[in-house]
């Protein structure tokens, strides 16, 4: 059987955002991955299976995305008990697989690239 060929999405990237990395790189805060589809712990919190996960955030400090189920569970959920922040970091932290290493399987492109007549004159 062929394999199909995988699907295309256009995503917005913060202008100051790193590249993603190859495979098996360590996670640099691309992104990519939680911009083109919620992982799903992401499914749970943004109540979806496409589109962004609303639990990403840019950090302007450290140019880079970063998920707010491990960086401020409360924030997302509304959850304030300390014990339970920190159990959602925690359980974030495993189901993201944080630390493992960019598994995305996602190409970046830029925008393409515009025709005379496309442009404005």
């Amino acid at each position: 059987m062929p394999e199909s060929s995988p699907a295309s999405a256009i995503v917005w990237l913060h202008p100051d955002a790193p590249a993603k990395p190859s495979e098996g790189a360590p996670c640099n805060g691309c992104g990519l991955c939680c911009l083109s589809e919620p992982c799903p712990l992401g499914m749970v919190v943004s109540r979806r299976r496409t589109g962004t996960c609303v639990a990403l955030r840019w950090s302007e400090d450290d140019h880079r995305y970063r998920c707010a189920m491990v960086a401020d569970p409360g924030g997302v959920t509304g959850w304030t008990h300390p014990w339970a922040v920190r159990a959602l970091s925690g359980l974030a932290r495993r189901w993201i697989a944080a630390g493992a290493g960019c598994d995305a399987r996602l190409t970046m492109t830029g925008l393409p690239e515009t025709s005379s007549h496309d442009s404005l004159q």
